[in-house]
Parts: structure tokens; C-alpha cells; sequence
């Protein structure tokens, strides 16, 4: 690593307020600023030998053919430079942004990890992208014969793109090629905004975003942890709340109270106009899905790639609502998993960040382009948004619309909502009794077993009725034996207590440990009417 000059070490602060060094000690030992990528890749390679990675052979030669594709560009750069006589230095650049963005997206897995082991158990497979990436960055760097700038910055990419997707184990190498795509279009994807060569892309959404274009044409969602990422957020109890107090550590130091604010405001509204005219919930069980909620405070707020004036930045938190708001509903009618509505709109957001910027400039309202004066709140606006956000929130929170009891947690209300022919009522309750069945509540099993058989609701499928009739019968379900044993039998029962517990779980709690009575009551609240019953009667 090295610097034209003199000194060793040279400290600088760039206009950021980022404190910078700059290391290097001329010409002569150039050559030893590839000790940083070859340590990082020689790491890379010891994570290989670690027991979570060499329980899968695709995994370990996953590692391998990484560390082997960066040790050939090192020694290709490496002679190179020695052939021309270059120098490059390693810039150590630290900006809050990215350490305190990456402080609180680890809170988050921390928090999810607890109540969801596969978080855990996923931490090396991101200590080695995390290895990966550091020297993909700066091989990149001097491959465009620029001087590398070390610090935080990649973290924060890592974690948000593994906060919403990452690979299974057969497929691991799929992700760091994705990590190398969201770089690269960070290199070279770029646009002049304000006087000023920078990205267009959030690294991660545009790695993201390709990522999940690629996997719904070619049918291969399967591939990722996707699906599970976005349902099991809400094994984390109050995980809305958790998000909203992280949330505001964000909005108080950079400012993006607005984006977050109107994406989530828009996506509340829309939401309870649909429930008030279809009578069912838009989203299945939610107000907000906590991975679109997660989403709008941590994937679509990057400063670099979002509007800077706050009438931009509120429409873009608009425009984001609407994205999400309007992409689950096309996803939907199309068959393809709805976990993409969030990820899918962020690249074209980033897109119009600039035409934002122009229609914002065109506006000759400094006091519309401000929404406050300037004289208001001694110029802390950020402190008004951030307590009309906080009241928003606990508005929501009060009438049960993020971590509470929602109408669309309670199966009785979808068998019911079906039987009066609400939009997408009977879709969404073959839909929950899919997800129970695969988590071996039995009743649930037998009750997709009816409706494959009978028809009624969706297509008959005698093989498949078949299946799931012998699903709950083993689960020892007697309706579901009867029905085996006659194929004109249609039988039900009310749920074991088994299957209470684990259809009652809204928020993601543990109710394995539950005494009975209160196991009823919380029945009952989710209109089991046999519950009720057994609440209100006498010991």
C-alpha cells in the first residue's frame, strides 16, 4: 500500500466529517498494498475448513472457487502494477452513516436470530461475504486504477442484502455473485447529479432487484431463503416496535424521516381504504408486512440514492408505498411469491431520483419545498417529522395494526369471509391452511383435504385430498382417517389442542407452553366459537 511522498501516514477529514488516512510510503514498497486482499482471501479460504460450511460439499466449493476467481485477479493485478510501476493507495475513509447503519441492521439480526436458529447458524456464510467483498472492492478499485477507500461501507450493503435474501446452501454461490453484481453496478452504473460523478443504484436493492427478476422468470424462488425471510420476522415478538425504536436512531442522525414516514403512511392508508370497501385485510395479515416495514427504514433510505430536499424526499417514500402497495397485488394475480413486492420497485425509485429533483426544483415554493419554515422548530425540521412519525406509529399500534391481533391472524374470520365471496378470501384461506398444514397442524391439513375433494373453492384434486387426508390422519386427526376410508365422506372436527397452538402463533409467539385456559381464551379471540364455548363454562 503506498502514496506518492513521504510520510507513512497522512490524516485528512473530507467534507463529510469522516475522518480519513492515507497510507502508503512510495514507490519502493507499492507492492504491499496487496497484503490487504490476500489476507482477506486467505481468511476466506480458512472459513472453507469451519463445520458449518463443510457440512456441504456445493458450499465448500462454493468458498473455494471464490477464493480461487480473487487470488487470480490479485496475481494478475499484481504484475501488472509491477510491470508499470504503479501506485496506489489504501484510503481509510470512516463515515457514521455506514457504521451506525450497520450497528443497527445487526441489532435486527440479533433481535430475529434469537426466535429464528437458521439467522445464527447463517453468520459465517456472512463474515465470509463480508471477506469476499472487501477484496472483490478494492481488486475493483485498482483494476480502474483508482486508489481503494477502506471502511465501513461494504458492511451495510452485506447485512441489508441478507436482511431480505440469501441463498440456500446448494446455491451459495449465487450470492456472491449477486454481492459482485451490486458492486460493480455501484462502479459503473453511474449518472452526473448535482455537478457530481456518483451511483445510481442502492448497491443492494439493484443486486437485489436483478436477483429477483432472474429467479421469477425462471421459476427458481426455491433456490433462496427468501419466502421464510419474510415470514419469519414476525417470530420475533413486537418486531414492528423493535423496528420503529431502531428506526428512529436513523431518521435522528441522517435525516430520512420523510422517506421512511410517507412509504410507511401511504401503504397504511391504502391498505385501510382497500379493508373498508373489500372487507377483508389487503395483506393477509398485516396493515404493513414487517419485511416491507423493515424495508422502507432500511433498504430504500440510502442517502446517495434517494432525493435530498424534503418535498423529494416525501415523494419518493410515496411512490415507494405505492410501488410495494400495487406489486403485491401483480405478483399475486401472476402466481409469483409477493415477498418481491418490496424489492422489485427500489431500482426504478432510484431511477427517478433525478427527474424527483427536477420537478422539485421547478417548484418556485420555498415554502412548499420545506414544508416548515425556516424560522420553525430553530431549524431542527427532522425533530417535527420525527414527532409526527411517532404519532403516527403509536396510532397504529393502538388500533392493532402492527404488532397486536389483526383480523387477518384468524382462520374463522377467512373460512367466513369465503363463504360471503370476498375478493380473494377463499385463495388467501387455502393459502393459510397450506402454511399450517406444512407446520403439522392437522386440522388444517384436513380442511385442504375438503376442499381438494369437494371443489367448492378451488379445483378438485382427488390425489391430492388424498394426501392430505393421510397427512392428518397420521397426525392423528380422526375426521381425516374417516375421510380416507370413505371417499364421499367430507368429515371435520374442531382443532386439537396442538393445532391450536400452533394457529393462534400472531406475532410469531411461543405458545407450546401455554396453560390451557389461556390457550382457549386467545381461541377465542380468534372466533373459534367451540373455544368460547369452553371458556364460558362452568368447571
Amino acid at each position: 500500500m503506498a502514496v506518492a511522498g513521504h510520510k507513512a501516514v497522512k490524516a485528512r477529514t473530507d467534507n463529510s466529517g469522516a475522518q480519513a488516512r492515507v497510507i502508503g510510503a512510495g514507490a519502493g514498497i507499492s507492492q504491499r498494498r496487496f497484503l490487504l486482499p490476500l489476507g482477506t482471501t486467505l481468511a476466506l479460504l480458512a472459513l472453507s475448513f469451519s463445520p458449518r460450511v463443510q457440512q456441504n460439499a456445493t458450499l465448500v466449493w462454493s468458498f473455494l472457487g471464490a477464493a480461487a476467481v480473487l487470488l487470480v485477479w490479485q496475481l494478475v493485478l499484481f504484475l501488472l502494477a509491477r510491470q508499470r510501476s504503479e501506485v496506489r493507495a489504501v484510503n481509510i475513509v470512516l463515515r457514521p452513516q455506514h457504521y451506525v447503519q450497520a450497528m443497527v441492521q445487526f441489532s435486527v439480526y440479533a433481535y430475529w436470530g434469537y426466535y429464528w436458529r437458521p439467522v445464527y447458524d447463517h453468520a459465517w456464510l456472512i463474515a465470509a461475504q463480508l471477506l469476499f467483498v472487501y477484496t472483490f472492492d478494492a481488486l475493483l478499485s485498482w483494476t480502474r486504477r483508482r486508489d481503494y477507500t477502506l471502511g465501513f461501507g461494504p458492511i451495510p450493503i452485506i447485512f441489508s442484502t441478507n436482511l431480505f435474501m440469501w441463498f440456500r446452501d446448494d446455491w451459495f454461490y449465487m450470492q456472491f455473485l449477486m454481492i459482485a453484481l451490486g458492486f460493480m453496478g455501484k462502479e459503473y452504473v453511474r449518472w452526473q447529479r448535482d455537478g457530481r460523478n456518483v451511483h445510481i443504484f442502492n448497491p443492494s436493492a439493484f443486486a437485489l432487484g436483478l436477483f429477483s427478476l432472474v429467479l421469477i422468470l425462471t421459476g427458481t424462488t426455491d433456490l433462496t431463503w427468501g419466502q421464510e425471510i419474510a415470514s419469519t420476522l414476525t417470530l420475533a415478538p413486537n418486531i414492528y416496535t423493535f423496528l420503529f425504536l431502531v428506526g428512529l436512531i436513523v431518521m435522528y442522525l441522517f435525516s430520512i424521516t420523510l422517506v421512511a414516514g410517507f412509504a410507511a403512511i401511504t401503504l397504511f392508508g391504502f391498505s385501510a381504504l382497500y379493508g373498508s370497501l373489500a372487507g377483508v385485510p389487503y395483506f393477509l395479515d398485516s396493515e404493513i408486512p414487517a419485511a416491507v416495514f423493515l424495508g422502507l427504514h432500511l433498504l430504500i433510505t440510502d442517502p446517495s440514492t434517494s432525493p435530498r430536499t424534503p418535498l423529494g424526499k416525501s415523494i419518493f417514500g410515496v411512490l415507494y408505498g405505492l410501488g410495494v402497495f400495487g406489486l403485491y397485488k401483480l405478483l399475486g394475480s401472476l402466481g409469483v411469491p409477493t415477498f418481491y413486492d418490496k424489492l422489485l420497485c427500489v431500482p426504478l425509485l432510484n431511477l427517478s431520483v433525478i427527474m424527483i429533483d427536477r420537478l422539485v426544483t421547478a417548484i418556485n415554493s420555498k415554502a412548499l419545498l420545506n414544508v416548515w419554515r425556516d424560522s420553525w422548530f430553530g431549524g431542527r425540521a427532522n425533530l417535527a417529522h420525527m414527532s409526527i412519525w411517532i404519532i403516527v406509529f403509536a396510532t397504529m399500534t393502538l388500533l392493532g395494526k402492527t404488532d397486536g391481533q389483526h383480523t387477518g391472524d384468524s382462520l374463522p374470520f377467512w373460512q367466513q369471509a369465503c363463504d360471503d365471496g370476498r375478493v380473494n378470501a377463499c385463495s388467501r384461506l387455502l393459502q393459510l391452511e397450506s402454511t399450517y398444514c406444512g407446520d403439522n397442524a392437522a386440522w388444517a391439513c384436513n380442511e385442504l383435504g375438503r376442499n381438494y375433494r369437494q371443489g367448492r373453492i378451488t379445483e378438485r384434486d382427488p390425489e391430492l385430498a388424498f394426501s392430505y387426508f393421510s397427512r392428518a390422519c397420521e397426525l392423528k386427526f380422526q375426521a381425516a382417517c374417516a375421510n380416507l376410508l370413505n371417499p364421499a365422506l367430507l368429515a371435520t372436527a374442531e382443532p386439537l389442542e396442538l393445532d391450536l397452538r400452533l394457529m393462534l402463533r400472531e406475532g410469531g409467539l411461543n405458545l407450546m407452553q401455554t396453560p390451557v385456559p389461556e390457550l382457549m381464551n386467545r381461541a377465542c379471540a380468534h372466533h373459534w366459537q367451540f373455544a368460547c364455548d369452553a371458556s364460558s363454562s362452568p368447571l
